[in-house]
Parts: structure tokens; C-alpha cells; sequence
């Protein structure tokens, strides 16, 4: 999974008339990231039991964990998986055919050559970036079932787009299970609004403004029973002679997209679709990104461009306060 520095939370959460009684927090090291659990009408053990729901899936997804049902897979130790390992699989083969492979889960063989979370971050040998895209099309999957094979014996998943938002409508659903109707699910700033605030006003989410601190925002909009997810050139990134390299990779290049966009919000119903979608937007740049959200159901977009003006979709005119 991928790895959130400290210092670049994607969202600002705004909780003003939460209401008198104190939420119950439970946080976690998971995912390579800070990931809490926020509820307003639960108690602590419903709280750590989406956490330990959240730690069950880590053990399916992480591309890094030798334990994990990925690792085995991409090492070709197994070629039967779970139903959770095929069906997010499936929803990654499903965006990369709907994007011509801006978003693509095989990416694991160039997005091992980037440690954006070193002490020393470098750019990878260019030899092995060319060596590495050998290996990349969302072709050389089958997934048939739950039988999964490869017809190039490089190709590695990468789940860390897509993965983060389907566990996130698990940890949702399990609090619906468990009779919450209050809460905030957040995976390193992939944030779940489940139900409303205890008033029964919607959360207020506020989206950072690029490069600025987790407490500046360029804008706002409301969110009940749905998912925000932002991806961004500052998430994670390190400049080398004056170029800045960030972390979403165009899959024709396996180095960093350039476009003129710093950051990419989706609204979605499905935290799974929001986790996508951002990287897909991104990859493919606001005219493209602009039309795929709009022929798209159940999901709204901000994109942010380099001038640091704001574009919305249609779905958030009325909605979205700009800052």
C-alpha cells in the first residue's frame, strides 16, 4: 500500500454543532498510512472492530507484505484468491478498459522503482523505468472467477489507487451492520461521511488548497452517506533540480503525469469508485477527467489547476462553496 507522509492530509474535515457528547476516536498505523475511526452515536469496541476490519484487508492487499494474498499472487505462489482479492480486482480491470489504461493496476513493476517516502527520494534508472513498462497493460490480466493468471511473467499488481476506497465501504458497511449512524471513516484522507452530523446537518468537507497547510482550504461542500477522496501532485513528491516529482504515474511513461493539474476531488456514492476515479482524472487531465465524471453515475469532481482556480462538475454547482 502506499505510503502517506504527515504533512499532506488530501482533507479538512469541518465539524462545527457535532453536538455535546464527545465522538469516540480509534486510530491506527494501517495501510502505511494514519487511519481513524470517528463515530458520534457508537462506543469503542464497534470503533476498533472497523479497524480490525481495515488490518484484515491489509493482509489481502498490500503489494509490499511477503504474507499478504497479493504478494503471493504477483509472485505467482497462487493463482486461486479470495472473493475480495477477485472482485477489486475485477473493479480495477473494469476503470482501465473505461479509461484506456490511465488507470491501471499493473503497474507494480514501475511503481516499485519510486520511494517517495525515502530519506533521499531518487529517480529511478531510467533503463529499468523502460524495462519496467514492459510489463504494464491491464491486458495481460485474466481473471477468470477466482482464477487469476498472467500472460507476461512480470506483470505485478499494484491495488494502491483502488484498494484504500473498497475497504472503506467495507468499514462502512460494517458500522451500518452494527447500528451506527454517525461517522467518519478516514484512510489517510480518503474520508467516508457515514449519515450526518448528530444534529442531522450533512458534514462539511473542506478541500486543501495545494501546497498550503491541512487547515487551508480553497473550498467546501457538504457530504452525507458519501465518499471524498483527493489525489494531488503535493500528496507525496520531492523535487530534484527544480522539478518536482510526484506520485501518480502515467502508465505510457512510468514517470510522473504532467498536465496542468495539482489536484483532483471526487464525490462519489462508493468510496471504491472516488479511489479510481481521482487517479484516472488525474492521469487523463481536465477536459477528459471533466467528461468521464459527467458520464459517470453516482460520482462529482473539483479539479484543481495549476492557476489555482477550481473547475466542478455539474452535480456540485449548487453545492460547492468556493474559498
Amino acid at each position: 500500500m502506499r505510503k502517506l507522509l504527515p504533512c499532506i492530509l488530501l482533507l479538512s474535515l469541518l465539524l462545527p454543532g457535532c453536538g455535546n457528547k464527545q465522538p469516540v476516536v480509534q486510530e491506527a498505523f494501517l495501510l502505511d498510512t494514519f487511519v481513524s475511526v470517528t463515530l458520534y452515536d457508537g462506543d469503542e469496541e464497534q470503533a476498533q472492530g472497523a479497524l480490525d476490519l481495515c488490518r484484515s484487508y491489509e493482509d489481502i492487499f498490500s503489494r509490499t507484505d511477503p504474507d499478504s494474498e497479493l504478494y503471493r499472487l504477483n509472485h505467482r505462489e497462487i493463482t486461486q484468491v479470495s472473493d475480495d482479492l477477485a472482485e477489486v480486482i475485477a473493479l480495477g480491470l473494469d476503470y482501465a478498459a473505461r479509461t484506456g489504461g490511465a488507470f491501471d493496476i499493473t503497474t507494480g513493476s514501475i511503481t516499485s522503482l519510486w520511494d517517495f517516502s525515502a530519506e533521499a527520494p531518487q529517480i529511478p534508472d531510467p533503463a529499468a523505468v523502460s524495462e519496467g513498462l514492459t510489463h504494464v497493460g491491464w491486458e495481460k490480466v485474466d481473471l477468470n472467477g477466482n482464477t487469476v493468471t498472467f500472460s507476461d511473467p512480470g506483470t505485478m499488481i499494484d491495488l494502491g489507487g483502488i484498494a484504500k476506497g473498497y475497504i472503506a465501504d467495507r468499514m462502512a458497511n460494517y458500522l451500518r451492520q452494527e447500528g451506527v449512524t454517525s461517522a467518519i471513516i478516514d484512510l489517510g484522507g480518503n474520508l467516508y461521511c457515514l449519515g450526518t452530523k448528530p444534529g442531522g446537518d450533512s458534514f462539511q468537507v473542506g478541500i486543501q488548497y495545494p501546497y498550503e497547510d491541512r487547515q487551508t482550504v480553497i473550498g467546501s461542500l457538504p457530504a452525507s452517506d458519501l465518499s471524498v477522496v483527493t489525489s494531488g501532485v503535493y500528496e507525496r513528491c520531492f523535487t530534484v533540480d527544480g522539478k518536482l516529482y510526484h506520485h501518480i504515474l502515467d502508465t505510457s511513461t512510468g514517470y510522473p503525469v504532467e498536465n496542468d493539474l495539482l489536484s483532483v476531488t471526487i464525490v462519489s456514492d462508493a468510496s471504491v469508485d472516488g479511489d479510481a476515479l481521482s487517479t484516472a482524472c488525474f492521469a487523463l487531465g481536465l477536459e477528459e477527467g471533466v467528461a468521464l465524471i459527467e458520464n459517470t453515475e453516482g460520482a462529482e469532481a473539483v479539479f484543481v489547476t495549476d492557476d489555482f482556480a477550481t473547475h466542478i462538475t455539474s452535480g456540485l454547482t449548487d453545492i460547492f462553496q468556493s474559498t
